[in-house]
């Protein structure tokens, strides 16, 4: 691909320092806060990038300690970041921000900050891209505007730890480099972006293996939908199924048939076990007329083609037919093709293993994901030939009336009833117990009722 480098609309006038290293993280972080306060006290603004929330709100500590006012953004309080953002431009403003805190906003200087120096940069920690490292940096020196920026380093930062963090480390125990002494060097520099490199190398090896990985998937997907896509459109499926029904008799010969055996010792048990579950034809036996293999196949693809056409013939309109094929085609390919990607997948965790045999993981996956895929197909066409195969049509039975007309089903006078009326008078709890007892009727009777 080409690429052209479109220049900036004015000249840069942003002074990119030097790393300062340190040999610890708390070195490191003292010398961040000494070189805000100092730039705070005259007035020149600065933004401090951190790589993780817990850093910025640690240096905020700090700089509390020491009095120095600023605002942290870490993508915590959404609501204020716009306004913070607009006061970080301003003379003597700190602000600490982490990486996605911000992003794609102009910090604008007022006129004492450019007499100041501009906006001064600070970043804590170099991160594994340099991509990253340079959008911290071009927050400042914005449409020519003054600027400067500086990252700190600790050999115990992540990046170091990485990469020659032992070699260095002796290097300052030897030169008896203190906690709060400040190393500066275009070497460590370079050194540093050298291991940026090497991580930045590794990602782009793991990113091209993943797409490696992913194109075999997405050949199959390509497969797969477009067939899906016929079905969903409502295309005719007869020539598929009919192809499915050949393929599956000529499978099974070529698995049972040997053609170095003659007809009278093929192995017909295991013919009629594989093939009679999903075709359920005549047995098949041996026969003098059929000599060989070719022929076997030929006869066997008649019957099963004579059974599905007997099949068809059961339904009285053509179009019943194509869309139970369309259905039962549909469903079986979603089942077998949702469990297709979660085998890809337990595949792709494990084929990394294949490494330690001498063998190219990525060309492991390839081979065994198309195997897989073979095995897929053939097992939808074996479900869908054995579930079209064993429809059956089932005649429509009127069904009698078992419930009685009744007012709700039948609006006809004789035979709606009216309420129905109490001919005996009603005896009350308290009244006496008609029976004679002479107790009352809750006490007698009615505690039966």
């Amino acid at each position: 691909m080409d690429v052209v480098e479109v220049p900036t609309n004015r000249p840069v006038a942003r002074i990119d320092h030097n790393d300062a290293v340190f040999k610890t993280m708390k070195g490191k972080f003292n010398a961040v806060v000494e070189e805000v306060v100092a730039s705070h006290e005259k007035g020149q603004p600065v933004l401090v990038g951190t790589i993780n929330i817990d850093t910025s709100e640690l240096l905020s500590d700090m700089l509390k300690k020491r009095g120095i006012p600023h605002n942290v953004l870490n993508a915590k309080y959404h609501e204020l970041e716009a306004e913070i953002v607009a006061e970080a431009g301003k003379h003597g403003a700190v602000t600490i921000a982490t990486n996605m805190a911000g992003r794609g906003t102009d910090i604008k200087l007022d006129d004492e900050a450019r007499a100041a120096g501009g906006l001064k940069i600070i970043g804590t920690e170099r991160h594994e891209s340099r991509r990253i490292d340079n959008q911290l940096r071009g927050r400042a020196g914005r449409q020519g505007d003054p600027g400067e920026s500086r990252f700190y380093i600790s050999l115990e930062d992540n990046l170091m730890r990485l990469f020659a963090q032992e070699t260095l480390m002796n290097t300052f125990n030897k030169l008896g480099v203190g906690e709060n002494d400040q190393i500066e060097h275009k070497l460590l520099s370079n050194a540093i972006e050298t291991a940026q490199k090497k991580i930045e190398t590794n990602n782009y090896g793991i990113r091209c293996h993943l797409l490696e990985y992913d194109q075999v998937m997405n050949e199959q997907r390509e497969i797969m939908y477009a067939e899906r896509r016929r079905v969903l459109d409502g295309e005719s499926m007869r020539s598929s199924i009919m192809k499915m029904i050949t393929d599956f008799v000529e499978g099974v010969v070529n698995r049972c048939v040997s053609d170095d055996k003659s007809a009278d010792e093929w192995n017909y048990d295991e013919i009629n076990e594989l093939l009679l579950p999903t075709i359920p034809v005549e047995p098949v036996v041996y026969d003098e007329n059929v000599k060989n293999k070719n022929e076997l196949t030929h006869v066997l693809k008649e019957k099963a083609v004579k059974l599905y056409e007997d099949k068809e013939a059961m339904f009285p309109e053509p179009e019943t037919i194509r869309e139970i094929e369309r259905v039962v085609l549909l469903k079986v390919i979603d089942r077998k093709w949702m469990d297709h990607i979660d085998d890809m997948d337990q595949l792709k965790q494990g084929i990394g293993l294949q490494a330690y045999g001498q063998k190219d993981p990525v060309v492991q996956y390839k081979m065994m994901g198309y195997d897989m895929f073979d095995e897929m197909t053939q097992a939808i066409t074996e479900d869908t030939v054995r579930l079209l195969m064993h429809i059956q049509v089932e005649e429509k039975v009127e069904r009698e009336q078992v419930a009685k007309v009744t007012g709700t089903n039948k609006d006809e006078g004789s035979s709606v009833k009216g309420p129905v009326k109490r001919t005996d008078k009603k005896i009350y709890p308290n009244d006496l117990c008609p029976c004679g007892s002479g107790k009352k009727y809750k006490n007698c009777c009615g505690r039966k009722a």
